[in-house]
């Protein structure tokens, strides 16, 4: 690959809605989608920040946590530099709601280290309708058991918040 790519460019993982190529390239015009990848010992869990609910999906939102032997499907895409600035944006760095991390993730026999945000004082809470189905439309690209995964874990959240 041109040097001169790689050194105006980064690779971002993306787990959540930013899996959704319109949604991402609104304010991000530089994503390519590079590959599919899987990030090992993590799991996508739903909530929100300090407990306060999303005002854009009424519900709690995509992060992702350390679960050795778990792991987190997702789309790795390439970015220009120029556009690191919105993407911060886009997560509420500057806010503290998420903070960008480096992860390796695999795809093909291949590791690749890219960009990733994880929630900070992350509290559970299910998804709302809109951003699950959105989440789960996008997670068909992984094996079957990933997705009864996530409806699993959607159910027993939704079970515990009837009870709580």
């Amino acid at each position: 690959m041109d040097d001169n790519i790689e050194t105006h460019t980064f690779l971002y993982f993306a787990y959540g809605s930013n899996l959704l190529k319109e949604r991402l390239q609104l304010k991000n015009p530089s994503a390519s989608i590079h590959c599919v990848a899987r990030l090992k010992d993590y799991k996508l869990i739903f909530g929100n920040y300090k407990g306060l609910a999303s005002d854009r999906w009424h519900g709690g939102v995509a992060t992702i946590e350390n679960s050795p032997v778990d792991e987190v499907w997702g789309v790795v895409w390439r970015m220009n530099v120029a556009d690191l600035e919105s993407l911060d944006s886009q997560e509420n760095v500057r806010l503290g709601a998420y903070s960008p991390v480096e992860v390796n993730v695999k795809t093909r026999g291949q590791e690749l280290n890219c960009r990733t945000y994880i929630m900070n004082s992350c509290i559970y809470a299910p998804p709302s309708p809109q951003y699950l189905k959105v989440t789960h439309l996008l997670h068909s690209f992984p094996p079957p058991f990933y997705l009864f995964s996530l409806s699993l874990s959607h159910t027993i959240h939704t079970f515990l918040g009837q009870l709580l």
